[in-house]
């Protein structure tokens, strides 16, 4: 199991989202930690990967002990431009 890491950024970011939607990227990581299994892939142009849950997604970087998460949001807004 690997540890997750917040940035400040991404804690600003995954309180404003509504709880039920907050639930769902909490417990994609938590399994994605756990198991590796996940809809995750890497970032084109870019080191780090990218986690899809429904229309949100985490962008994190890691390596083989910690998961560190930039950035959550809506797909929608400039999440690869921003982040």
């Amino acid at each position: 199991m690997k540890t997750i890491v917040y940035t400040h950024a991404a804690v600003k970011q995954i309180d404003t989202i509504e709880s039920k939607d907050r639930e769902a990227i909490l417990d994609a990581l938590a399994a994605y930690a756990v198991s590796g299994k996940g809809d995750v892939k890497r970032l084109s142009g870019r080191p780090g990967f990218r986690l899809r849950i429904g229309r949100y997604r985490v962008i994190f970087n890691e390596d083989a002990a910690t998961i560190l998460a930039l950035y959550a949001g809506k797909r929608e807004t400039a999440t690869y431009r921003k982040n």
